[in-house]
């Protein structure tokens, strides 16, 4: 028998053992987009808060009532870490999951902003018990794996997560420059896949569920199971919509991708058993085959 930890989303009332490839799906800005990715089988919805001073975000406090109401799982990133101020998003969004995605230090300077964010994340769970954290953790390309001490960072914040999730960190001479990244000062929407064994080992271990993300797409999500075993997949470059010049567009997803993406991910069998997640869409479909 499974077991179910606690990161489940509260407001769905599932009486299943049912455990599948969680699906992540990020940048969602949108309710109207959001019901489409739903429709799709997309688990997780999420959404990106870009700025401090305009946290508050019409359109993504209707976009997570709208996954709320559907009884999917909502994930929200501030790309910002000041504590009063994640605090109050917190309360004003009410979001399943906080997703923290800061450009962490990899060469052993900068000690002081992991103790900030592990005290962020310490902070977040006494004040809202009630929404699981979920942690990027960095790593590099292929081949630059022993550029970025990507387990040991784990291991320092696991205690104070409940998911981790892999990504893409470009690094340069074995270091990780905030001007190198698509974002300065955050990891992610790189487009580029990490090392998917170094993700691998992460996988084996944690004992909380970690999410393969780093340049998924439709094409490479299977195999990238396969090599990885995560509890879930995410993607968010790699679904999006493309201009004229081929150029991913953000903000924009291309639904026949996300469709595929989600079939790939689903025909490629149950998450590691041992961290196993609750997946709402698959009891959603098991009810209604009840009803």
């Amino acid at each position: 028998m499974l077991e179910t930890p606690q990161n489940v989303n509260r407001n769905l009332a599932c009486n299943y053992d049912i455990f599948a490839m969680i699906t992540q799906i990020y940048e969602v800005q949108t309710p109207k987009e959001a019901d489409a990715l739903i429709r799709l089988g997309v688990d997780h919805i999420g959404s990106v808060l870009l700025a401090a001073r305009d946290w508050k975000q019409p359109d993504i406090g209707h976009t997570i009532r709208e996954v709320r109401r559907q009884g999917a799982v909502s994930s929200l990133i501030p790309l910002f870490s000041e504590p009063e101020t994640v605090l109050r998003v917190l309360d004003y969004y009410q979001p399943d999951i906080i997703h923290l995605c800061e450009l962490l230090p990899v060469n052993g300077q900068a000690r002081e902003k992991i103790d900030l964010l592990i005290d962020l994340q310490m902070q977040i769970r006494a004040a809202r018990p009630d929404i699981k954290i979920m942690r990027s953790i960095p790593i590099a390309p292929p081949g630059q794996a022993a550029a970025v001490p990507s387990l040991a960072i784990a291991a320092e914040f696991e205690p104070v997560s409940d998911y981790f999730l892999t990504d893409t960190l470009f690094v340069t001479a074995d270091e990780a420059r905030d001007e190198d990244q698509p974002v300065s000062g955050f990891v992610g929407i790189t487009g580029k896949t990490c090392d998917w064994q170094v993700a691998a080992d992460l996988v084996k271990q944690s004992r909380i569920p970690v999410i393969l993300a780093g340049g998924i797409d439709p094409d490479n999500v299977g195999q990238g199971i396969a090599a990885v075993r995560p509890s879930g997949v995410d993607s968010c470059t790699g679904t999006n919509a493309v201009d004229r010049s081929g150029k991913p567009v953000r903000f924009k997803k291309d639904l026949t991708k996300v469709r595929r993406l989600v079939e790939q991910a689903k025909q490629a069998g149950p998450c590691d058993e041992g961290r196993a997640v609750a997946c709402p869409q698959e009891a959603k479909k098991q009810r209604a085959k009840e009803i």
